[in-house]
């Protein structure tokens, strides 16, 4: 009997140590006791003291709620507020969770003192809650600060608008169209499905509508936790991760290409790609950098328009686009369908104007900017041009995009390189066997009704079909093509010419990508040639193309449509590659 009640006592200290589930007012977390936590019953989730990173120093430490085996981070007191070694976490006898500095400042408060808070609980959703001990009186799920979980409803709340208003500006969106904008529904509610779907619901909307799909959906559904994340940078992603594995991965991301998030590059900021990484810098000599240290704050002009002694000019900026997203609900009084020149000379005119940006695209729009907060792009594919209202005299000087672009430059060369010498190879092949089947059937009588059929053939996929003496049955270029990058044999499907050479295989990969893409049957499915630039300089992501079909043609000259096992139907999805279509481009 004396040995039970020993053992009962040693299990609830253990217990007690290694994390609790009901919190009891009183009790404390330390920044300088990191292994210090409160756990969820099931140990899936808890909440601790992480130390900053990178790391500072004197060390800074938040207070967060993060999945088994350390990450991803669901919650955090004060959004990320940090603390020194001498910080703390408070749940005090009033009822209110507080953190708390070294100091003994208080730097964020849960605000429900005296509200009759008798405990506290983590449950086994991420869910931190205080509670009356019969309802619950606030909770980090109503309180959220960069990320919501499954079960984690996302909903208009106070402080909270759905409409447009102030100076938001809404760089994406989706799920909606122009009969059901979020100013029509009552309650609209976000959330995101344990199998990786995001979906919005509202009384109004007849059935949940799909916003996203991770590319992850629905697989080990039992031990991955998934979550919508609102990343530093101003993307929306979703992430997910294997439960203890402490690691996380990018399975969506709302805006694919980083530089059309605006404000990326803070005010004046323009934004520009080395290689595929985006990088911030000014759009000349007249500007320069808010903070030396952090090009993404943006940038000033070194003479205030207001201080100039002298004449404001606009400063033209090339193949660049001051981002204007005009709502799909109401006219935009910023955009304008004039020439290039009334574009730039109507800014310089109006006091109220800091630029514009005129499209070369054949639409004839200006964007007319009326804010002073100005979010550029600059990329060699964009047909457009921009100008920014600055202090004479000009001193135009190239982005530090293209002046440290340098690096990459020789890599850059090997991509092209290797794309002329694909395509010219593709090119020859396609006119060698064009001719060689039209001298066979000009001499082979018998052929000729299925030389029609086959001169269709050729104009739907694109490419000649070969035909063995002995089965009348070969397979195409691409579909050969397709299948050995499939097996991984990309040095098979380069130039025999190019094999002595040193080839990068990444971005052959993407060469090999974007003509897969190129050649589809269906041309919505085919990027613009933009988007071809883009993938090929590694700016965008590149995902699997469907395969080529594969037609064969049967010893009695019919026509088979049957298809491989690699080969997709017709209605396969476009590639995601593009932007949201919301993003005016």
């Amino acid at each position: 009997m004396m040995f039970q009640v020993c053992l009962f006592i040693f299990s609830t200290v253990i217990s007690t140590i290694a994390g609790t589930t009901t919190i009891s007012p009183g009790t404390t977390l330390y920044a300088s006791h990191t292994t210090q936590l409160w756990s969820s019953p099931n140990n899936t989730f808890s909440l601790h003291f992480l130390p900053l990173h990178p790391q500072t120093s004197p060390p800074s430490f938040i207070a967060a709620i993060v999945y088994s085996g350390g990450s991803p981070l669901i919650w955090s007191a004060g959004n990320g507020t940090t603390v020194d070694s001498g910080g703390s976490l408070q749940f005090l006898p009033a009822g209110n969770l507080r953190l708390v500095n070294g100091s003994g400042s208080t730097v964020w408060d849960s605000g429900t003192s005296n509200m009759g808070v008798s405990s506290a609980m983590l449950h086994d959703n991420g869910n931190l809650v205080l509670s009356n001990g019969t309802d619950t009186v606030w909770s980090s799920f109503d309180n959220p600060t960069d990320t919501i979980v499954p079960t984690q409803n996302f909903t208009v709340g106070p402080g909270t608008s759905p409409s447009n208003g102030g100076d938001s500006v809404p760089y994406w969106e989706q799920g909606l169209n122009s009969s059901m904008s979020l100013v029509n529904l009552s309650s609209p509610v976000l959330g995101l499905q344990p199998v990786g779907i995001l979906q919005l619901f509202d009384p109004k909307l007849i059935a949940p509508v799909m916003v996203a799909y991770s590319d992850d959906y629905n697989e080990g559904n039992d031990d991955m936790l998934r979550i919508l994340k609102l990343d530093g940078d101003g993307n929306l992603r979703i992430y997910s991760s294997k439960k203890g594995s402490g690691t996380v991965t990018v399975r969506w991301v709302a805006v694919e290409d980083q530089c059309e998030v605006f404000g990326y590059c803070g005010n004046n900021g323009i934004c520009s790609y080395n290689n595929s990484n985006p990088i911030c810098g000014c759009p000349s000599q007249n500007f320069e950098m808010v903070d030396p240290n952090d090009s993404r704050k943006g940038c000033m002009r070194k003479v205030r328009l207001e201080d100039c002694e002298g004449k404001v000019a606009m400063l033209q900026v090339d193949h660049a686009r001051f981002l204007t997203y005009p709502p799909q609900f109401m006219i935009n009084p910023e955009i304008f369908f004039i020439g290039i020149s009334a574009c730039r000379g109507n800014c310089l005119s109006a006091s109220s104007c800091f630029g514009s940006t005129s499209l070369s695209d054949g639409t004839g729009l200006c964007y007319i900017k009326t804010s002073n907060f100005i979010s550029g792009y600059q990329n060699p594919a964009l047909p457009s041009t921009s100008y920014i209202k600055v202090c004479g005299p000009l001193a135009p000087n190239s982005p530090p995009s293209l002046e440290n672009a340098g690096e990459g430059k020789d890599r850059r060369i090997h991509a092209w390189i290797v794309a002329v010498v694909v395509l010219s190879t593709l090119l020859a092949f396609l006119a060698f066997e064009g001719g060689l089947w039209l001298w066979c059937c000009r001499n082979s009588p018998g052929l000729e009704g299925l030389a029609a059929q086959y001169a269709l053939l050729e104009y739907a996929s694109g490419a000649p079909v070969h035909f063995s003496y002995k089965e009348l049955q070969r397979k195409k270029f691409s579909i050969w093509a397709y299948e050995e990058f499939e097996k991984g044999n990309i040095m098979g499907v380069i130039d025999r010419r190019m094999v002595s050479q040193e080839v990068n295989l990444e971005q052959a990969k993407r060469v090999l990508l974007a003509c897969f893409w190129c050649i589809q049957e269906q041309p919505s499915q085919r990027p613009t040639m933009g988007k071809v630039v883009q993938m090929l300089e590694g700016v965008i992501d590149i995902d699997r193309p469907p395969a080529p079909k594969l037609i064969t043609v049967g010893s009695s000259g019919g026509i088979n449509g049957s298809v491989t096992p690699i080969s997709t139907i017709a209605t396969s999805p476009s590639p995601t590659f593009s932007p949201s279509s919301s993003l005016l481009t």
